[in-house]
């Protein structure tokens, strides 16, 4: 998508239909938030979570733009890696043994991985730091938009948070979009755009109710099996239509790297038990 469109316009249509979808949803089950139920959520909290996911879709994107896909799902792990931070220094919480260890080998994995990258990539090498760069921040923003998230669902529920956020997301890249280049797509740019609105439904409603299931550790476990699943789509892609999806060069160092990164970020998300 990022071929034909700013992403600007594309967050906005994401989260757009997202809001639209969900909102449908909510109204066929007589579930919209009532304004008292809103008014019971400290408004303050409600601001940073949606600023938090706002700069975690701008910064992916825009980073996802300046890299490719595999890199952008690698170097997003460190989201993961914030979130674990976050409870450290505003929960008090502790590392184990075992998390001190994965931390390691997270840091070997990257660097693994980064090397790897950046020799396939030493033409562009400037154009390939900012991308990671504009990574990186979307991982502190992702991290700081799960912290407030957890703490939202003690007032409202997951669902409706998600409504809320959508809507006022959706809002903040409408002044930034470009809705009249949406009439250049052709049909299959339209089905890769309608899926990424789909996308944003399925994965940020399915991670916001696990939050209420499970431990944000186990969460984030399972979410730091992303780039393994990238890189095997990616591939896949590649193979079924040649032509449109640009293969990915990974030597054996940058898997490597990658399962090392994957396997420093359970570690540092289950270390504890």
């Amino acid at each position: 998508m990022l071929t034909k469109l700013d992403p600007y316009t594309i967050n906005w249509f994401r989260f757009a239909t997202a809001f639209i979808l969900l909102g449908g949803y909510l109204a066929q089950q007589g579930n919209i938030p009532k304004l008292t139920q809103l008014k019971s959520v400290p408004t303050y909290l409600l601001a940073i979570a949606i600023l938090g996911l706002t700069g975690n879709y701008i910064f992916f994107v825009m980073g996802l733009k300046a890299t490719s896909p595999s890199h952008a799902e690698v170097l997003i792990q460190l989201a993961g890696v914030f979130l674990s931070l976050g409870g450290l220094l505003i929960f008090k919480e502790r590392y184990t043994r075992y998390q001190w260890m994965g931390v390691g080998v997270l840091i070997t994995g990257f660097i693994g991985f980064f090397y790897e990258q950046l020799q396939a990539l030493a033409a562009d090498s400037d154009k390939y730091i900012s991308g990671s760069i504009m990574l990186i921040i979307a991982g502190i923003s992702w991290a700081i938009y799960a912290l407030i998230q957890k703490q939202l669902l003690t007032k409202l529920d997951s669902t409706h948070i998600m409504w809320v956020i959508y809507g006022a997301c959706g809002l903040l890249f409408w002044t930034m979009a470009k809705p009249q280049t949406l009439m250049q797509l052709n049909s299959t740019e339209w089905i890769a755009l309608i899926f990424c609105g789909l996308n944003t439904v399925l994965a940020y409603g399915a991670f916001a109710e696990s939050l209420q299931h499970w431990e944000a550790s186990r969460v984030s476990a399972i979410l730091a099996l992303a780039p393994i699943f990238t890189i095997g789509s990616m591939s896949l892609a590649a193979w079924l239509t040649p032509g449109l999806v640009v293969p990915e060069h990974i030597t054996s160092l940058g898997l490597l790297g990658a399962i090392l990164v994957v396997t420093g970020s359970v570690s540092i998300s289950l270390g504890k038990g």
